[in-house]
């Protein structure tokens, strides 16, 4: 074997730059021209379609087979039936998911379980569940003239004191009533001031007797019906007058007992103005307002609220009640109260809500969905055409008792006192809460 003769490396070195690439090389890494040339033709049979076999194909047209019965055999629409499978909707029923089931329902009370209880609470609890007692302050009056009575009549056990004795007593009346019907914030605010009351009574040092003790309570309840109840909406009225004129066309939603005073007291006052009364179903609470002040000679116009907007003509001030004033200056009130005073500020005419002062609280909501009460769906539909309407697939009656008017529809509150912007509630609340949180100084 020749040993200048090297065998070639299988590993052929890259030629320099500039110079011309060897034959070796390109066949090392590209293959020989022939095995080029079978990649190509058979890279071109595998994917080339054939052209003229698609375009036959086009121009075939597809043969239509149809079979024709025999004399035995029956049409295919007489012997097949079509069945139409129906969804399977679930009907209305109590656990349907809502983000309204935690509002509770008024229910009719069930005496029959409670008579341990005191008869005045259980006639209040009837009164309440049937709608007979509307009406923010009405309902209030109702609960501290109910809780005084409880409180004469009771009689501790022996080897206790009524002072300690009355508070467990009171507990499960106050319950029962919350059961019936759920609490507006204004009898939420009455219901702490007399636990106060209670627990003040507890604190004192010496001892009060039973009787002395019993005679302070009711004392401090009758208070505070005479000092803010019957006297604040004396002052209320008086401030009113001020804000209504000759020539007046006042309107109000449904009814609000210090509103109704209000008016009746400006035509005694001897002024020219006439009212529009705005109502809604299911309460219908206007109708008795409009009894009461077309019997006092006021001239009155009733609607409701559907025609809002039309009922706005020639309107000058809108006046409303209150069931509680929140902390951020908003009014919470029988519905549809929000909606006329949005259309009355739309029509640049100034809103007045009254309100006594031991309706401010310092709870804030910014919506009617929170905190709320659902009225009977039976209420709201009545016996027109929706009688039936739990047999109704995906049909829900929201019957709301109560709304929210946001604080830049209020132009202002009259309270007993004096007139204040609603952006004062906060103040309001605190002023009061600290005067009248100290029971002692007044029982």
């Amino acid at each position: 074997m020749d040993s200048n003769k090297s065998t070639p490396s299988l590993h052929t070195s890259s030629p320099a730059i500039g110079q011309p690439m060897s034959s070796s090389y390109g066949e090392q890494w590209l293959g020989t021209e022939e095995s080029f040339i079978r990649r190509r033709s058979s890279l071109n049979t595998t994917t080339t379609p054939d052209l003229n076999h698609h375009r036959s194909k086009q121009k075939q047209p597809q043969q239509r087979v149809i079979r024709r019965p025999s004399s035995s055999e029956k049409p295919r629409h007489e012997t097949t039936k079509r069945v139409i499978k129906q969804p399977n909707i679930p009907g209305p029923t109590s656990t349907t998911k809502s983000f309204l089931n935690h509002l509770e329902v008024s229910k009719k009370p069930n005496t029959e379980t409670h008579k341990d209880l005191h008869p005045a609470v259980l006639t209040l609890g009837l009164l309440f569940s049937t709608h007979q007692i509307v009406g923010s302050n009405a309902r209030c009056l109702a609960v501290l003239e109910t809780l005084a009575q409880v409180i004469r009549d009771h009689r501790p056990p022996p080897h206790a004191t009524f002072v300690r004795d009355i508070q467990k007593h009171l507990e499960p009346h106050i319950d029962y009533l919350l059961s019936v019907r759920t609490f507006s914030l204004s009898i939420r605010e009455i219901i702490r001031y007399v636990k106060k009351a209670v627990s003040d009574l507890v604190a004192l040092d010496p001892a009060l007797s039973d009787q002395e003790a019993k005679e302070k309570l009711t004392k401090a309840i009758e208070h505070f019906i005479r000092a803010r109840i019957t006297v604040a909406d004396q002052l209320i009225v008086q401030y009113g007058l001020s804000k209504i004129e000759d020539g007046d066309r006042v309107l109000t939603y449904a009814k609000s007992s210090i509103v109704q005073s209000l008016l009746l007291k400006a035509k005694q006052a001897g002024k020219d103005f006439s009212v529009v009364i705005v109502d809604s179903r299911p309460l219908l609470e206007g109708k008795h307002l409009l009894k009461t002040l077309s019997e006092a000679g006021i001239s009155c116009e009733y609607t409701w609220i559907s025609g809002i907007y039309t009922a706005l003509k020639d309107v000058t001030k809108v006046f409303l009640g209150s069931h509680v004033i929140l902390n951020n200056g908003s009014s919470f009130a029988r519905i549809g109260s929000a909606a006329v005073a949005m259309a009355a500020t739309d029509q640049m005419i100034p809103v007045m809500v009254c309100a006594e002062t031991y309706k401010f609280t310092n709870r804030t909501q910014v919506d009617s969905f929170v905190m709320n009460e659902r009225g009977a769906a039976s209420e709201l539909v009545g016996q027109g055409v929706l009688v039936d309407w739990k047999q109704t697939p995906n049909l829900t009656v929201l019957n709301l008792m109560y709304d929210l008017t946001p604080a830049k529809y209020i132009s202002l509150v009259i309270t007993e006192i004096g007139v204040i912007p609603c952006t004062s509630a906060p103040v309001i609340w605190r002023e009061y809460n600290e005067e009248y949180g100290k029971m002692t100084d007044y029982m």
